[in-house]
């Protein structure tokens, strides 16, 4: 039984890195319009060491060069077309059509997700600023590549680098990749109600902690097993399981959680002991400690107690310890 709070051995994930598409200038290449780049440490320091990247530069790739005219999105926000700034050339048209086979190519690549970068005409998948055809601005929609993107992979996790210096985004993008890839990593056991079943046992409290609604769905899909099609049986537990760890996992709902385990241990713990516990998940409830501080002591209770059951929930292991998901009040 590993010992780390946050995750399995380094190791072991290196071993079977998670593969995630990128947009090629957040890794420090030289793409940008004006030849330069927007390197994020983060995204190659830190999570890095634990993903493999595919990385994409949609202008470069439809032929545009480097240098070459800034792109702005100009039109209707909700299908905007892509023009340079200056000279007014449209380029919509052929990022479509290099989209349309580069997203065919990324199909084979078993993405676990894509980080975008923001604000950009292409690539932003939020939030891009559209302008009308006098230059004033018309609105906000989506980069020309993520929108395809994200209409051809809807299930998989996306989010651009600057909402990933949001702690709450960021660990709730990598507890989806996270997951995501143990689930891959199921179904190469072979797609039998067996699988799904330990599956689903070994996330019930990570899914509690973001979705107690989606997760009773989920029992219910789990436990009608035996009378569904395999083919509909799979497809919507992963609708299901993505959907859920898209919603955010709150104070109040790890505070569940949190009392859920600690239920586990009534008949082990002094009354002393149960009342620090209690006190340090409120404590993180009412956002005075993070929770790594709850969880540390809890899972040292599991070692103690050998409680095997708890030993097998990814809620307390769910991503690698030097990731530092949890250190946040």
């Amino acid at each position: 039984m590993p010992t780390l709070i946050c995750g399995p051995g380094k190791e072991n994930i290196m071993n079977r890195p998670i593969r995630l598409g990128v947009s090629r200038c957040l890794l420090g290449d030289k793409v940008r319009y004006d030849g330069g780049h927007k390197h994020d440490p983060f995204l190659t320091k830190t999570l890095g060491e634990y993903v493999e990247y595919i990385p994409v530069c949609p202008e470069v790739e439809c032929g545009l060069p480097i240098p070459r005219e800034a792109l702005r999105l100009v039109g209707d926000p909700d299908s905007p077309r892509l023009v340079t700034q200056k000279t007014r050339v449209d380029h919509t048209r052929r990022m479509q059509d290099w989209a349309a086979g580069r997203l065919a190519e990324l199909e084979s690549e078993n993405l676990c997700g894509f980080i975008f970068k923001s604000k950009s005409p292409s690539s932003g998948m939020e939030r891009v600023k559209v302008y009308s055809e006098s230059g004033n601005l018309a609105g906000q929609s989506v980069g020309i590549f993520a929108r395809m993107f994200m209409e051809r992979f809807p299930l998989l996790p996306v989010e651009e680098e600057g909402r990933l210096h949001d702690v709450h985004l960021r660990e709730n993008f990598i507890d989806r990749i996270f997951v995501l890839r143990r689930y891959r990593d199921m179904l190469k056991g072979g797609q039998n109600l067996g699988n799904l079943i330990t599956f689903h046992t070994r996330h019930k409290l990570q899914i509690l902690a973001h979705s107690p609604e989606i997760y009773r769905a989920m029992g219910r899909l789990v436990a009608s097993g035996k009378s569904m099609p395999k083919e509909q049986l799979f497809k919507s537990y992963h609708e299901h399981l993505m959907t859920a760890m898209r919603m955010k996992a709150t104070p109040p709902k790890h505070r569940n959680v949190l009392q859920h385990i600690m239920g586990y241990f009534k008949n082990d713990l002094l009354p002393d002991e149960k009342q620090e516990l209690l006190n340090l998940i409120n404590q993180y409830a009412n956002g005075v400690l993070p929770l790594i501080v709850p969880v540390t002591l809890l899972n040292h209770y599991v070692l103690k107690y050998e409680e095997f059951y708890l030993q097998n929930q990814t809620y307390l292991r769910p991503h690698p310890l030097e990731l530092k998901l949890c250190n946040h009040a």
